[in-house]
């Protein structure tokens, strides 16, 4: 029903910036949250950040300050900036979907982030 497909990931040196968007596409109406998860190469799946679908935020202890997620509710799509950036933050990145009154969550392919000099 829902399709979400991420892009901006790519190679960046410590301390440099990204952006990542992700847009949403089919049966999705019009109240649904979003997130950004992350997985590092033998770890598990984390929460990076999360939007409300009034535009409530919240961030892992571990990004807070450098990372903001947005969303743009007319085209369906939420941005991830991450600024100053460490080799930590080295990780696949998943979009994430929930309608607000549906059990059903969807996800994006990912998008590959790597933080290296």
């Amino acid at each position: 029903q829902v399709q979400l497909v991420e892009s901006g990931g790519g190679l960046v040196q410590p301390g440099g910036s990204l952006r990542l968007t992700c847009v949403a596409s089919g049966t999705i109406g019009s109240l649904y949250i979003m997130d950004w998860y992350r997985q590092a190469p033998g770890k598990q799946r984390e929460l990076v950040a999360h939007i409300g679908d009034g535009g409530s935020t919240s961030y892992a202890d571990s990004v807070k300050g450098r990372f903001t997620i947005s969303r743009d509710n007319v085209k369906h799509t939420v941005a991830l900036q991450m600024n100053s950036l460490k080799p930590e933050d080295t990780a696949v990145y998943y979009c994430h979907l929930k309608k607000l009154f549906q059990s059903t969550s969807y996800w994006g392919q990912g998008t590959q982030v790597t933080v290296s000099s």
